[in-house]
């Protein structure tokens, strides 16, 4: 038997110099992780040690020895047969089945890993269907990874997103096969995610207060995003460990409205401003922009005694002219329709006498950056102007995502929600919030002028989000 020690960057390399030295028959005894090189200790590369053997007497034929057979052809590696591979890991399982805990959790994520990756390079070989299934099938179970700690997680993570993942993918192959092998990276990075959650879940070992543990959930079922969830509760359990385990259920109630009211500070506006003379209303189709306008005439008008103006773009949607124009009638303001540039500045010069106008943008589909750029080409934001994006709690939270981010681009800063009378899940407010530089001015409850139009502040924010209050 022939026994040879490799000293390589990644188990690929490894497989190709045991297959061209010892052949395809070659069996790997035993695989370990090392660290080499570095100076006083630091800045060591990590290397893999692979131990294989071989049944074989005789080595293959050796390059460049200065005589060439007339009659032999070059001496080519054998193709590993698919199966070969993960054979190869059970053996050498079997034969490390002393190792720790850590070195498992690491070969359970690595080993799947580099497996694919070497029956990836089969099928472009040999072109045939690609299979995903075999990656399914060795994700541990919950109970397989229960008794592995989150040290050893993280740790195994770290080794799994080392890899390459995109090398997976090579440049020149059909756009089919190209289809099927980003599937596969989609199932990589799932397996990823699902267990550093896993890993994360079972490292919180901490014991929360029963009436914290009831605020993280009303939290998750509000669709907060878990990174702030995370972030509030650590902040209030923290004070809680100071306070020695103190604090009554009221304590903990009001250290949690005390973290996210200093997480809602500069992003909660008063509304649109005293010296403000133009207001522009932008949103995808279906959110409210007119009743929204018409809630903010009637404040504007009944509560500040301003004489308003109304402009409307809104022609591609059928009777959104009239809508407008029967409430411009209710409350007695005039009323411009518009439909370029030129329109809007000859509508302003008739509504010089205004205190204040508020334009009606066209409802469009706004997930298409190209009728946000369009829209734009209308407004003229000054220091007198004001623009708000008006955005439904109904709506899917990819999709408010998307539009803010279209919008963004145009330093639009202000934001209505709408419609939280038809939602019990006010997280993505918070969502939108946290991720983009927004301020939320106005939300509305209901269908009723003037009445359900809401001025944000940081009191009410917290107060739906915990439910202790009702809209």
């Amino acid at each position: 038997m022939r026994v040879k020690r490799y000293i390589v960057d990644t188990m690929p390399d490894a497989m190709l110099k045991i297959r061209n030295e010892l052949g395809a028959d070659a069996v790997i005894l035993s695989t370990k992780d090392m660290k080499v090189g570095g100076f006083l200790g630091m800045f060591r590369k990590k290397k893999i040690e692979v131990i294989a053997a071989t049944e074989s007497h005789t080595a293959p034929a050796s390059k460049g020895t200065g005589t060439r057979p007339q009659a032999s052809k070059p001496a080519t590696p054998a193709p590993v047969a698919r199966r070969a591979v993960p054979e190869a890991y059970r053996k050498s399982a079997q034969l490390a089945s002393s190792a720790s805990s850590e070195e498992k959790a690491v070969s359970v994520v690595t080993a799947t890993l580099l497996q694919e990756r070497e029956e990836r390079s089969q099928v472009l070989t040999a072109q045939p269907a690609v299979n995903t299934a075999p990656l399914k099938a060795q994700v541990p179970s919950r109970s397989e990874s229960s008794a592995i700690s989150a040290e050893q997680f993280g740790e195994a993570i770290k080794r799994a997103s080392a890899l390459d993942t995109a090398s997976l993918i090579p440049e020149q192959v059909s756009p089919e096969l190209h289809k099927k092998e980003e599937a596969l990276l989609e199932e990589i990075r799932q397996m990823k995610l699902w267990m550093s959650q896993l890993a994360k879940k079972q490292g919180d070992e901490r014991e929360l207060p029963p009436k914290l543990l009831e605020i993280r959930q009303r939290l998750t079922d509000q669709e907060v995003t878990p990174e702030w969830i995370e972030t509030w509760v650590d902040e209030v359990y923290d004070k809680w460990m100071i306070s020695g385990r103190s604090l009554s259920d009221e304590d903990v109630l009001e250290r949690t409205r005390k973290t996210i009211e200093s997480f809602l500070k500069g992003r909660v506006s008063s509304g649109i401003g005293e010296r403000t003379r133009i207001v522009y209303i932008a949103g995808p189709t279906g959110v409210g922009k007119t009743t929204t306008i018409a809630k903010l005439a009637a404040d504007q008008i009944f509560r500040l005694k301003k004489k308003v103006g109304f402009i409307t773009a809104d022609t591609y949607r059928i009777s959104a002219v009239e809508q407008l124009r029967t409430y411009a009638s209710i409350l007695n303001v005039p009323m411009e329709v518009v439909q370029s540039p030129g329109d809007v500045q000859r509508a302003m010069q008739r509504l010089e006498h205004c205190d204040l106008i508020l334009m009606d943008t066209a409802g469009r589909n706004y997930l298409n950056e190209l009728f946000v750029a369009e829209l734009h080409s209308l407004l003229t934001p000054s220091d007198e102007s004001e623009t708000y994006l008006v955005l439904s709690l109904t709506s899917k939270s990819q999709d408010m995502k998307r539009i803010t981010e279209h919008f963004s681009r145009y330093d639009l800063t202000r934001v209505i929600f709408t419609k939280l009378d038809e939602t019990e899940s006010f997280g993505p407010i918070y969502n939108l919030l946290g991720q983009y530089p927004l301020q939320v001015c106005y939300l509305t409850n209901g269908q009723n002028v003037p009445d359900d139009l809401l001025h944000a502040d940081e009191k009410l924010l917290v107060d739906i989000l915990l439910g202790e209050q009702q809209l």
